[in-house]
């Protein structure tokens, strides 16, 4: 896992925001065998499907405001396909309404460097919505929290009446910034991010 920019300088811990409409609830999750890190593959009576879109790889550190690392924090995302649907009970499950290639949630656990990696795809507009990935993430130490990441730079994002209400010093904790990922990587995009938690 390369360096991440700026963790030490940074120190703003991400802004809480509510669930939204269409966090899957464990529960529901449940009934699917397949909520991994890898939210661009799913397998399905025996066939691998790939998700559309813009493959995305997110290394993230899950760090304290007073820069300690944090081991074992369950981080959990979710967020829309590339034809804006979200896995969810109240979206449609009609074949060729969703894509059936994107897994649409996953999760995975930090390590003792505070660091995780997840693969899924450069969010897309939702109705209404500039990009984004849901985040939440749970450990002993500051209990849970919910927030939002958004892509830096992105024209939607001053439309976006959630961005908008969250302060301009406040919103690099939320701007992941794209790069072009390595040719033989199988991915287009890579984010590095810190998710910064209360101390």
């Amino acid at each position: 896992m390369l360096a991440l920019p700026a963790l030490a300088s940074s120190r703003r811990i991400l802004v809480p925001m509510t669930d939204g409409p269409f966090y899957p609830a464990r529960a529901w999750r449940e009934r699917w065998s397949d909520w991994d890190a890898d939210l661009t593959r799913v397998e399905r009576n025996g066939q691998m499907l790939v998700a559309r879109g813009e493959h995305l790889g997110l290394e993230a550190v899950v760090a304290d405001t007073k820069g300690r690392l944090i081991d074992s924090a369950e981080v959990e995302i979710w967020q829309c396909d590339a034809m804006a649907v979200y896995r969810h009970p109240r979206q449609p499950t009609e074949p060729g309404r969703f894509d059936e290639g994107f897994q649409g949630f996953g999760a995975t656990r930090s390590n003792g460097q505070g660091a995780l990696r997840l693969r899924t795809i450069k969010p897309v507009p939702y109705p209404g919505r500039t990009p984004h990935i849901h985040v939440k993430l749970r450990h002993a130490s500051f209990g849970e929290l919910t927030s939002q990441l958004f892509i830096a730079g992105d024209a939607g994002n001053g439309r976006d009446f959630l961005w908008r209400q969250v302060d301009a010093a406040d919103r690099p904790a939320l701007e992941m910034a794209l790069q072009p990922a390595p040719a033989d990587s199988g991915l287009r995009w890579l984010a590095r991010h810190a998710l910064v938690v209360p101390a």
